[in-house]
């Protein structure tokens, strides 16, 4: 039996704007509540319903966050989702980089999209903290990247090469603070990204402690990062 093509227009949407979510699973933990939805599955034909296992889990990960070395941290977030070349993933970055008000820490492994530079560049004039750390043989061999100018506007850069790949794709905003908010994915900060390919992101406020976490990560890489130096 093939679920109402009606089923997946609403999961579709659910899983884009999981904030309600939060509200279902408080009042019964995540493993339970994953328990029993697995189970009135199986009553169901079971591959047909394949992907609402997916969604399942992906709400059950928002809610229950499990940081290194910590207890676990708080359980809810409000967490947002976008696709390419769908969703316009780099307006609603820039949109969310315009709204920082004390700090901006990005790590980035390919950097050549001009809109997200300009916005970086933008807050750090209007007094923002804004930090990038960004992989060195990327930076090294791109002929039309973002990093440079990004180095010359002003911005502190640093190069990352104590690995095969500084492969992370991630914003911090206004880690510490209420408003905090993390960005990350698979999405590298071009426009191939955003036009060509088929990436994912998420973007989660409303969890502190989350973005203490990625704050800290951004600190130990910091630690054998290089400066870029501009002459």
């Amino acid at each position: 039996m093939n679920p109402p093509e009606s089923f997946f227009r609403r999961r579709s949407r659910a899983q884009r704007e999981t904030p309600a979510v939060s509200s279902f699973v408080q009042d019964a933990s995540p493993a339970l509540w994953l328990g029993g939805a697995l189970r009135n599955l199986i009553m169901c034909a079971p591959l047909a319903w394949a992907g609402v296992v997916a969604g399942m889990l992906f709400a059950t990960h928002v809610l229950a966050f499990e940081l290194p070395g910590q207890a676990r941290a708080a359980t809810t977030a409000n967490v947002r989702v976008a696709f390419t070349p769908e969703d316009d993933v780099a307006g609603q970055m820039v949109d969310a980089i315009a709204h920082a008000r004390r700090q901006v820490l990005v790590q980035a492994f390919s950097f050549t999209h001009d809109q997200i530079a300009r916005a970086l560049l933008d807050a750090h004039r209007r007094g923002v903290e804004v930090k990038l750390i960004a992989d060195r043989e990327q930076t090294e061999k791109m002929d039309r990247g973002q990093v440079s100018g990004l180095a010359r506007g002003g911005i502190p850069v640093w190069l990352d090469g104590d690995h095969q790949s500084a492969h992370n794709k991630v914003i911090v905003i206004d880690a510490g603070t209420p408003s905090a908010m993390v960005i990350t994915g698979s999405f590298n900060f071009t426009r191939a990204a955003q036009h060509k390919n088929a990436e994912n992101v998420v973007f989660i406020s409303g969890n502190e402690t989350l973005a203490q976490t990625y704050a800290q990560n951004w600190q130990r890489h910091l630690a054998h990062s290089q400066p870029l130096n501009i002459h």
